[in-house]
């Protein structure tokens, strides 16, 4: 019996979903009206979305940005599908992504994993916290917003931003456009 749904599940094709169409109203409340902030567009041409390696490095958060950055690798955002990968080491990473709240100790650490890359690079800031500091902003050690240790191309805004929301601001860090502008991207 076991042989046949095994059969069964070769023969067909994985259950995955699109790109995300729909944003969280929830997180969209929560800061501006897109959601992602862009900064900077200088040096795009020299990256392509069909490679691109990720360096996640948590600075102090509470794990809810983590979550749902985990959540890409699941079948229904296929973080793979676009051409993402995680890097163990960021020489090999050409997007660092910066969640929690930037601290007196862990600046020197973002800053020295930034200047170990190689060319072209990107930093994408996840959360309100890597952001501004969040709640976090006014208490001893705190140094608050990312930019000024890095710099920021995307901020992707929200606490936690939906795995929709971070898929969304990570191609348009590569792209150096909004990717829900441009018709029949994501089919």
């Amino acid at each position: 019996m076991y042989y046949w749904h095994w059969l069964r599940n070769i023969v067909r094709r994985p259950y995955t979903t699109g790109y995300p169409t729909n944003r969280d109203g929830v997180v969209v409340s929560m800061g501006n009206p897109d959601g992602i902030k862009e900064f900077s567009d200088e040096g795009l041409r020299g990256m392509s979305r069909r490679a691109v390696a990720l360096r996640q490095v948590d600075s102090g958060s509470c794990n809810g940005c983590e979550s749902e950055l985990s959540l890409l690798s699941s079948p229904d955002y296929d973080l793979t599908r676009y051409g993402f990968s995680v890097a163990p080491s960021p020489k090999h990473a050409d997007i660092l992504v910066v969640t929690g709240v930037v601290t007196e100790r862990m600046a020197p650490v973002v800053k020295a994993v930034y200047e170990q890359m190689t060319e072209p690079k990107r930093v994408v800031a996840i959360g309100v916290c890597a952001i501004s500091g969040g709640v976090f902003r006014e208490a001893p050690g705190v140094i608050g917003s990312l930019e000024g240790i890095v710099p920021v191309t995307i901020q992707i805004d929200g606490c936690p931003p939906t795995p929709g929301d971070i898929l969304r601001g990570l191609l348009w860090a590569v792209d150096g456009k909004d990717p829900e502008a441009v018709q029949g991207v994501m089919a």
